[in-house]
This record gives structure tokens, sequence and C-alpha cells, in this order.
């Protein structure tokens, strides 16, 4: 959403915020997958960038990333849309 006009002149929270249980997981997966080569910062905010604004307004900044995974590891066959659903599923 960057360089977005109508978001441009909003401030930016720069104050620190506590980590959620689910914010450390998803952080702890992302660097598992880049460390492993399966995917690089750069697909991760990629695949951010391609979320669709209303859901992008949506999403935590952490489910977006979590979306970007998902999406990046789809695209690559590591994981099958029904192996995702199933996963969702038992959460």
């Amino acid at each position: 959403m960057g360089g977005v006009s109508k978001f441009i002149c909003e401030a930016v929270d720069t104050e620190s915020h506590a980590l959620t249980d689910f914010d450390r997981q998803v952080d702890a997966i992302r660097q598992i997958l880049g460390a492993k080569k399966v995917m690089s910062v750069d697909e991760l905010r990629r695949g951010i960038e391609a979320i669709p604004e209303a859901e992008y307004h949506r999403l935590s900044y952490y489910q977006r990333w979590i979306r970007s995974i998902a999406d990046n590891l789809l695209v690559r066959g590591v994981i099958t849309e029904v192996e995702l659903l199933a996963a969702l599923e038992r959460v």
C-alpha cells in the first residue's frame, strides 16, 4: 500500500507493540523458511503487496505475513490447498 496517496499523510505508529504468541509463531515460520531457502523476505513482501486492498486493511500485520506465506507455499507446491484447508480446520 506504500505510495498510495491516501495513505501518505497518515502518521506511522512507532511505539513498541507487544507480540502475541501468534505473532512469534508467524515470525518463526518466516525465519525457518528463509533459513531453508524456501521463501525469501522479498517473496514475503511481494505476497503482502498482492493482497487485495480491502483484505489488506482487515488483516493485522502478522495476519498479512501468514497470508503471504501460505500463498507462496501454495504457488511453490510445498503445500496443497487440501492440506492448508485441513490445517485451518484444526485451528
